[in-house]
């Protein structure tokens, strides 16, 4: 074996070896499934982050951050406290079901049991959706957070049939995906990659 070829195989396993071990530390989807009953849809799923527990529930707490998740928030934000003094928030997503576009808009207020849960809760009046509840779980794991996510929503327009279900379970599976090294980056006080 010539040198150049052996020293180009070696830079290729120590390359291999890196970027295996930062993957050790990256955010991790260990499960996601999407059930649908009649009109309401339910998304649990469970990820690790290599973040502390506190991080992460500062940013889930925090609305005005969400838009840096995904591009599907257009807009989100902290809104007063309501007469309960929960937090409250507001955002609007943009969307797309085939030929059918659509911005949804939800508004509600935070349940918080600080730093292990956060619950966020709509208001259907004030919302595109007749239910729409998503708690996040967190616990200590492997010096990073485990973080349990429970969705289950049920939205106040028109689906097409057949087609829109199918779209609506495979759009929350891949905007979890997409989603968690944004969440990790940010917990870890980094500049979320596009």
């Amino acid at each position: 074996m010539n040198l150049a070829l052996l020293v180009a195989s070696r830079t290729l396993v120590a390359a291999a070896l890196l970027s295996s071990m930062a993957a050790l530390h990256a955010a991790d989807l260990r499960s996601v499934s999407v059930e649908q009953t009649d009109n309401r849809y339910h998304l649990v799923s469970e990820a690790w982050f290599d973040a502390k527990r506190e991080d992460l529930y500062r940013v889930l707490t925090n609305y005005d951050e969400f838009h840096r998740f995904t591009s599907a928030f257009v807009d989100t934000r902290n809104v007063e406290v309501d007469g309960e003094g929960r937090p409250r928030f507001y955002t609007r997503m943009e969307g797309c079901l085939l030929w059918f576009c659509k911005s949804f808009v939800r508004n509600g207020y935070l349940v918080e049991e600080r730093p292990h849960e956060v619950v966020a809760m709509s208001l259907p009046e004030q919302s595109d959706f007749n239910y729409s509840r998503e708690r996040w779980s967190l616990k200590d794991e492997d010096g990073g957070t485990l973080m349990t996510y429970d969705f289950e929503m049920e939205p106040s327009f028109w689906v097409p049939p057949v087609i829109g279900p199918f779209i609506i379970k495979r759009t929350l599976r891949a905007g979890g995906v997409d989603a968690i090294d944004r969440i990790e980056a940010i917990a870890q006080g980094k500049e979320p990659k596009k």
